[in-house]
């Protein structure tokens, strides 16, 4: 049977056919077809993708974690990457990144029912908490920094709100054992469909274990810098992280090695 999704799509992309105007120039007609053509063709290989590749699998799991090391920080983008076919990290285009992809990882969980119903990630704490420490090593220096989260009341608010500051210094020996990072792919095939993928990875680095691994494609057109939305923003995704894509690692993350609880600070 056709999934719902691939004959809305058929329907949609037919009716355009049929209001094409009869008078209109052959090569115009020519190169919408041609576009028809390879939108229904990207979307037939992404939801084979979905089907198929895309996915988590967690093979262990490690309970009462302090801290991690993040082997990659996902690095600011803008719409000239938004718009860039080749986007390495388009499959993860609206999370969080550089240092607020790092405090994410360090920030309380709220409003979540349950392991397949994620909340919200912000810094307001709760009972839920992120790691107390992440740690990164600087491309720059190829040096090992501790970042942690000051939370302070600002008393001057009417309600209950708290100023963050990420804080950043060398970081103690030993290393955190357990490492989160991700391989985006870029693969000529795929992204001339319109199709991104990317695997995040969980490792113990003791053995260099892979301890869990979460594959997400993505799909989307419109490459036209004229376009007011960039293409990736809007992407359709599979499969979809309950808690928001913004936080996506840290909630896939926390899945595997569980923070340990503590009263919120």
């Amino acid at each position: 049977m056709t999934p719902p999704s691939t004959r809305a799509l058929s329907t949609t992309l037919l009716l355009a056919l049929l209001a094409l105007p009869a008078c209109r120039d052959p090569a115009q007609v020519a190169a919408q077809q041609a576009a028809i053509e390879q939108g229904k063709a990207a979307m037939a290989y992404w939801e084979n993708k979905c089907k198929t590749v895309a996915g988590e699998k967690i093979y262990r799991k490690v309970e009462g974690v302090e801290g991690i090391l993040l082997l990659k920080v996902r690095p600011k983008a803008s719409d000239r990457e938004w718009y860039d076919r080749n986007f390495p990290g388009a499959a993860f285009s609206r999370e969080r990144q550089a240092d607020e992809y790092i405090e994410s990882f360090l920030g309380y969980e709220h409003g979540s029912t349950g392991p397949a119903d994620r909340g919200y990630i912000n810094s307001t704490p709760s009972h839920e908490p992120g790691y107390s420490y992440v740690d990164v090593i600087d491309e720059k220096d190829g040096t090992r920094y501790r970042y942690t989260v000051r939370r302070e009341r600002d008393l001057k608010a009417k309600t209950e709100w708290w100023n963050v500051f990420l804080d950043r210094d060398p970081a103690p020996d030993p290393a955190p054992r357990y490492a989160v990072t991700y391989e985006d792919h870029v693969i000529a095939e795929e992204r001339a469909l319109g199709v991104a993928s990317s695997t995040l990875k969980v490792i113990d680095t003791q053995n260099n274990e892979v301890l869990a691994e979460r594959t997400v494609y993505a799909v989307t057109g419109g490459f036209d810098a004229r376009s007011s939305t960039p293409p990736w923003l809007v992407a359709k995704v599979c499969p979809i992280q309950s808690g928001g894509a913004s936080t996506e690692t840290r909630l896939f993350a926390d899945q595997v090695l569980i923070p340990a609880r503590a009263e919120p600070k």
